[in-house]
This record gives structure tokens, sequence and C-alpha cells, in this order.
């Protein structure tokens, strides 16, 4: 009874509060440093007015000061337009269950099917489209559907000295990742372009082994999770042309890997 008591006390008090003003990333610092459980400071994110930076460097902010992942949840889904409830389960749960392809609570502005999103000028992620990758390996010209790739250096090639998405540094960048793939997956890589094309030597899968020069392209990066199957990393790094290619030795024919694609950008001032 008496924990009863102090559950609805501490409602009332956060209802009062989100009466009073509208709520940002200090606020919700105050609320998790005071003391208030997630399911209370989740409530008052759903009953006041709020201007969140749900940006990758506020949501670090937000989760260096204690902040736990139901509440960032909760703020990436208001800062959408939505409302979680308390207790609810985290909006990454949300966007788990509605799969690939379909528009679930809590997910960001642009983000609706599996892929490689960059935020635009207004804050909304936009798709990075694809472009189809031949790769050279044993002295021969495969596409990424042949067999015999795993383990080996590969140089690839895309038609074209320019991709047609031009991105300006600093640029945000979201995966939105099919189940069992992590970012990690994701190889970046410098694209260097010849008379009429763009060419670069990877590795398939990911997977590092002892051939000189096999890692001469990639461009390392650190992602930050943003909710279930969703990372973003912010790309601040040298002009030019890039390419995110996904993992190369994956079985699922649905994988874009399978058909030869990669996503691809040009880096400029």
């Amino acid at each position: 009874m008496r924990k009863a008591f102090f559950s609805g006390l501490l409602l009332l008090l956060a209802g009062m509060l989100a009466a009073q003003q509208a709520m940002n990333n200090d606020s919700i610092i105050k609320l998790i440093q005071a003391g208030l459980s997630e399911d209370v400071v989740v409530s008052t994110i759903n009953a006041s007015s709020g201007n969140y930076d749900i940006s990758v460097d506020g949501l670090l902010a937000l989760k260096g000061a204690g902040v736990g992942e139901k509440v960032l949840a909760a703020i990436v889904t208001k800062s959408s337009g939505g409302s979680v409830a308390a207790p609810a389960a985290p909006v990454a749960s949300n966007v788990a269950a509605a799969g690939p392809g379909t528009q679930a609570s809590g997910l960001p502005p642009g983000v609706d099917s599996v892929g490689v999103y960059y935020k635009d000028q207004n804050g909304v992620w936009q798709e990075i489209n694809t472009e189809v990758v031949n790769f050279r390996t044993g002295g021969a010209i495969k596409s990424m559907a042949s067999g015999g790739l795993v383990k080996r250096d590969l140089n690839g090639k895309l038609r074209g000295t320019q991709s047609r998405l031009s991105l300006r540094v600093p640029v945000e960048i979201l995966f939105y990742l099919p189940e069992g793939q992590s970012p990690g997956d994701y190889q970046l890589l410098r694209l260097r372009p010849n008379k009429k094309d763009r060419e670069f030597r990877s590795m398939t899968g990911g997977v590092f082994n002892s051939s000189s020069g096999a890692d001469r392209d990639m461009v390392y990066y650190t992602p930050v999770k943003f909710a279930t199957r969703m990372y973003t990393i912010m790309l601040d790094t040298h002009t030019g042309e890039y390419g995110f290619l996904p993992p190369l030795n994956a079985n699922n024919a649905g994988n874009i890997a399978a058909s030869g694609r990669m996503y691809t950008f040009t880096l400029v001032p």
C-alpha cells in the first residue's frame, strides 16, 4: 500500500510539472538525477509538450547522464509525434514487431523499410539509393550472387565516376538493419574514380586476412544504437566518393548484397 501511494504521488507530481513547463533534454536529466523511476519520467514525457534534441550528440549526452533506454525511446517517439504509455515496451520493441516496410510507432520520419538513410537539412531521413557492383576475384568478373567469394580479396567496380547523391559533411547516417545483422557487417569504402568508373578493394564478409592492401579503401566508423535494429553514425571524413557495402556472405536471397549493389554517395565540403 505504501509503495502504491508513493508511486501515485510521483505520478501526480510529474503531471503537475508537465502542466507548468515544456520538457527538454535538461528537464529529463533533472528528473532522472532526482531519483524518479523510468515509468514516472515516461509518463511526464507523454503528458507534456517537449522540444528534445534527438541527434546523435543529444542522445549520447542523455545516456551519459544516466538516462535509460526506455526514457530515450519515449523521447524519440514523442519527437516523432507518437506516445508511449507507462509502463510500456520501448519504441524499439514496436519497431522490431512491425518489421521491415511497415510504418510503426517509433520509426523516425522518412524511415519505412530496411536500408541506409541520411538526414537532410529539414531533419528528415532520406533513403540512400544503390548502384550495381561488379567484383573481380581470381581474374574473373563475378556478381555478388555467384559462389566462391567468401574470405577472398575483391576489387569492386561501379559505372561512372561520381554518385548521383551528394552529401555535405558532416552528415548523419542511419542503418535500419534486417534481423540478425549488425552495422559492423557493412563496410564503408572509399571509391577511387578512374576515367569511366569507380573502383575499390575490399574483403568479403568483412573478414580481415593477411592479403596485402586488402583493406586500403576501408574507412572505420563507430555506430551508436538508436533503437532495435537501428544505428546512427556521423560522417565527418575527407570529401570524395564513398559507399556502404552490405555483407557478402548472406544467404538470404532478399538481401541487397545478393543482387550486387552498394549504397553510394559523394561527400562534399
